[in-house]
C-alpha cells in the first residue's frame, strides 16, 4: 500500500479516494476530534490572500480548504483541482469556486499562474514529493507563496506509545466501523509513518527553489503546516 510507487501508486491513491469519498470530511472531524477545520483555518491564515489574488487550492478533495479561503477573502480568483473526481463530486457546495481535474505531478497551468498554491492533506499520498514541489514552483508567479498542510511522520514523544496505538489500531478500526474500508485508513497511516519529517520537508522545499521556509508541528507531532515563497525574478 504505502510502499507502493509509480503507477501502482496512483492507481491505489485514486481508487482508495473513491472509495471513501463520501465519508471523507465526517472520517476527518471524528478521527481528529475536529482539529482538522482548526488546522485549515491556520493554513488559510498563513497564506494571508490578498483580493484579487490568482489562488490554486491542489489536491482540493472535498473542497474544506477552498472554501475556507473563499469565506476569509471573497476577492480571490480561486481554482481547486484534484486527481480524483469522486473526491469533488462528493459534495455541491462549490460556490464560486472553479474546479478541475488535475495531476499534482503534471499541472495543466503555465508557468507563473499564480499568487498562492496551497494544499491539504496532499503531498505524501503523491508518488514524487519532488515533481510536486516542482509542479508548485512553476505555476507560481515570483514573490508567491506555497502553503502545505499534511500529516508528518510523528515525533517522539511521552505520547509516543499512545498516539502509535491511536494511529495504528484506533484509526483503521475507525474506517472499518464508519467507512466499511479498513485498508484505506491503514495506508493513511501508513502514509503518514513512511512520509518525511518536517525538517526533511523543508530540505525538499529548499532543493525546489523555495526560500524564507518555515514550519509549525501541531497534533502532538503527527501534522506540520510549511510555507515558503519562490523568489523574485
Amino acid at each position: 500500500m504505502a510502499h507502493l510507487n509509480g503507477i501502482e501508486r496512483e492507481k491505489f491513491v485514486n481508487k482508495t479516494f473513491t472509495d471513501i469519498a463520501s465519508r471523507y470530511v465526517f472520517m476527518n472531524h471524528l478521527m481528529t476530534g475536529g482539529m482538522d477545520i482548526l488546522l485549515r483555518k491556520e493554513t488559510i491564515r498563513i497564506a494571508n490572500l490578498k483580493m484579487g489574488e490568482r489562488v490554486l487550492d491542489l489536491g482540493t478533495g472535498t473542497g474544506d480548504l477552498a472554501r475556507e479561503a473563499r469565506i476569509k477573502n471573497n476577492g480571490l480568483f480561486l481554482i481547486a483541482s484534484d486527481f480524483t473526481l469522486a473526491m469533488m463530486t462528493a459534495t455541491r457546495d462549490w460556490n464560486m469556486i472553479q474546479r478541475t481535474s488535475a495531476d499534482a505531478l503534471t499541472l495543466p497551468f503555465e508557468e507563473d499562474t499564480f499568487n498562492v498554491v496551497m494544499s491539504g492533506y496532499l503531498v505524501r499520498n503523491v508518488s514524487s514529493l519532488e515533481k510536486a514541489l516542482a509542479e508548485q514552483f512553476r505555476v507560481l508567479r515570483p514573490g508567491g507563496r506555497v502553503v502545505i498542510l499534511d500529516m508528518t511522520r510523528p515525533r517522539h514523544n511521552l505520547l509516543t506509545p499512545i498516539i502509535n496505538f491511536y494511529l495504528k489500531s484506533i484509526v483503521p478500526l475507525l474506517g472499518r466501523i464508519f467507512n466499511r474500508n479498513r485498508d484505506a485508513y491503514t495506508y493513511l497511516i501508513q502514509s503518514t509513518q513512511n512520509f518525511v519529517t518536517a525538517e526533511n520537508m523543508v530540505l525538499a522545499m529548499e532543493k525546489t527553489g523555495f526560500q524564507n521556509i518555515r514550519f509549525r508541528i501541531r497534533m502532538f507531532g503527527t501534522m506540520a503546516i510549511h510555507d515558503g515563497i519562490k523568489p523574485q525574478e
